[in-house]
């Protein structure tokens, strides 16, 4: 079981132990230096000495977040470019009348932003269907053997439906989990990634959605970020918890969660709570369909309402850095409407760089 929050690949190479790694080298060295001595070491007054070139040096990662050195932040795709301040918190939010209808019309002036139950100055505000980065997570355990064609028919054309400069990944979950194709558009090559069915073992879901919510953070390069997830069950092989996963879940910068359970009576009820609490704690939806056929209808919903979200940016009175859980709420009122419902994340963590096990 390799550990939670790291996606790998289905055919990774085998890693070698570092101490042998080391061990191996220095055998490699000293045979070398047998074979080849060093010649003697002239001194500086020898008129044939040479000043030894420059030890060459390797560039080493950056560990500072990308944009830090300024107040500004931009993330490009093609021609698409989004500007966030880094002290700016950012919230996709989708708009509802009483009647259940997405609302799309709406002004700056219409949304109050409150965290921690105080009100916040909004410092952003557009109405676009920007790109995202998307995972989609597909159970693979092997009661979802009958169920995948289905699933991955509604997952492509969840793709179909979506911007045309999303970038989307692909994870296949059972008791383990494997990133079967990075960040990708390339239907052909989604497609490919989804036809790797091995239904079998049990299901470890929230284990997937932490290691791909890990790597929307590590490698996405799209403000936006969303986790589509299918699955036909409870959670039974996770290392993870579900508090846990929340959490990592709502790390600052988090993705939104849509969830599709295509749950049998069995245990429905603990893991149709599961699905609920991962999607509306990051403002997405949970779906529970009584059969497989209902998917694709629902994958174009799902579209629907990424399409259609307005995106609120503001500055907290309390600083980001000072870290701890804030609580959201947004309201909007507008005239002509009665009532209007904002769905978006409940709350998130603050300057929160979380382990993969919940520490």
């Amino acid at each position: 079981m390799p550990r939670p929050g790291t996606t790998h690949l289905r055919n990774d190479p085998v890693l070698i132990p570092v101490g042998v790694l080391f061990l191996l080298i220095f055998l490699l060295n000293l045979a070398v230096f047998a074979q080849n001595p060093a010649p003697s070491n002239p001194t500086p007054n020898d008129p044939g000495a040479t000043n030894p070139p420059a030890p060459a040096t390797k560039n080493r990662p950056s560990s500072s977040p990308q944009g830090s050195s300024s107040d500004d932040e931009e993330r490009e795709t093609g021609t698409f470019v989004f500007h966030t301040g880094v002290n700016e918190v950012v919230l996709h939010a989708t708009v509802i009348d009483d009647k259940k209808r997405i609302i799309t019309n709406l002004e700056r002036n219409a949304f109050t932003v409150f965290e921690d139950g105080k009100p916040q100055t909004i410092t952003s505000f557009r109405h676009e269907d920007i790109p995202v980065a998307m995972g989609i997570v597909i159970d693979n355990s092997g009661s979802m053997r009958e169920k995948r064609d289905r699933v991955n028919k509604a997952a492509l054309n969840l793709v179909r439906s979506s911007n045309p400069q999303d970038q989307v990944f692909v994870v296949n979950f059972n008791d383990e989990y494997y990133l079967d194709q990075d960040f990708t558009n390339d239907i052909g090559k989604l497609k490919l990634a989804l036809e790797k069915v091995e239904a079998r073992g049990g299901t470890a879901l929230y284990d997937a959605l932490v290691a791909s919510a890990d790597h929307l953070k590590k490698s996405g390069k799209l403000q936006k970020k969303v986790l589509f997830v299918i699955t036909d069950g409870e959670d039974n092989a996770s290392q993870e918890n579900l508090e846990q996963a929340v959490r990592h879940l709502q790390a600052e910068d988090g993705p939104t969660v849509y969830a599709i359970g295509i749950l049998g009576e069995e245990r429905a009820r603990r893991a149709r709570r599961a699905l609920q609490t991962l999607a509306e704690s990051t403002g997405g939806i949970a779906f529970l369909p009584k059969t497989a056929d209902e998917v694709d209808q629902i994958s174009k919903t799902v579209a629907h309402d990424i399409r259609n979200q307005y995106t609120i940016g503001y500055k907290p009175t309390i600083p980001k850095n000072a870290g701890g859980y804030r609580a959201i709420r947004v309201d909007a009122r507008a005239p002509g409407y009665h009532k209007l419902s904002v769905r978006t994340r409940s709350g998130y963590y603050a300057a929160q760089e979380q382990a993969a096990g919940g520490n």
